[in-house]
């Protein structure tokens, strides 16, 4: 367990140094504004632990928040290739049906960007010519109809056997979870020193300029 825990740590503290040498570059016109709440960020224990989660503009909280899912989403493709062999088979089945896909939108992008809408919010009475998420869902229905034969249903046996594994991985999925939320206290002061100097100038010196042009003798005209 010590070991599981000291690699835990060393990973948490080699990603929370990625995000900090990320953050000098981010830039609030770099990024659309969205209607829309983040299901990754809104309410993260993650955030919180971090002391991320008021008054930080989402950009900068879900460049966080997907570096650490990123710690969590490879220790579960571990644990479940060592000890969940039924649905590890079902989400090697599932990525080799995604790899031959012709087009994936989403493919590549570094973690700041992961898990982003690809598209900006549609305005009324405005259509977009095309999407990047509708040019996906073309590519996935074509890869779909071109697919081999689905393979043999489940029998219940099984069907109970595979609930259960993903209950297993679940459950371990938030006990890592857990495990991180602790060991981001004990950063939580250099993350606050680095949203102080490189992202509370930027989002004052916007509601400056909005001041200004709000005062502005020609902003009613």
């Amino acid at each position: 367990m010590n070991s599981v825990e000291g690699s835990v740590e060393a990973r948490v503290s080699h990603e929370v140094d990625r995000w900090l040498a990320w953050l000098p570059r981010w830039r609030p016109g770099t990024h659309r504004a969205r209607v829309r709440l983040c299901q990754r960020c809104f309410g993260s224990p993650i955030l919180v632990a971090a002391g991320l989660e008021v008054d930080v503009p989402h950009p900068v909280q879900h460049a966080f928040s997907m570096r650490m899912k990123g710690i969590i989403d490879l220790a579960v493709d571990d644990y479940t290739a060592r000890n969940l062999p039924m649905l590890h088979r079902e989400i090697r089945l599932a990525e080799e049906r995604k790899a031959r896909r012709p087009y994936r939108a989403g493919e590549g992008l570094d973690p700041e960007f992961l898990g982003l809408e690809l598209d900006p919010e549609p305005q009324p009475d405005q259509p977009f010519l095309f999407t990047l998420t509708g040019l996906e869902a073309d590519a996935a229905a074509e890869a779909a109809e071109a697919a081999e034969p689905a393979p043999r249903p489940f029998t219940m046996d099984e069907k109970e056997a595979l609930r259960e594994e993903v209950r297993l991985a679940d459950d371990f999925a938030k006990q890592l979870g857990r495990r991180i939320c602790s060991e981001l206290t004990h950063h939580r002061e250099r993350i606050g020193v680095a949203v102080a100097e490189f992202v509370e100038p930027q989002i004052e010196d916007l509601l400056a300029d909005l001041d200004r042009e709000v005062d502005s003798p020609g902003w009613l005209g």
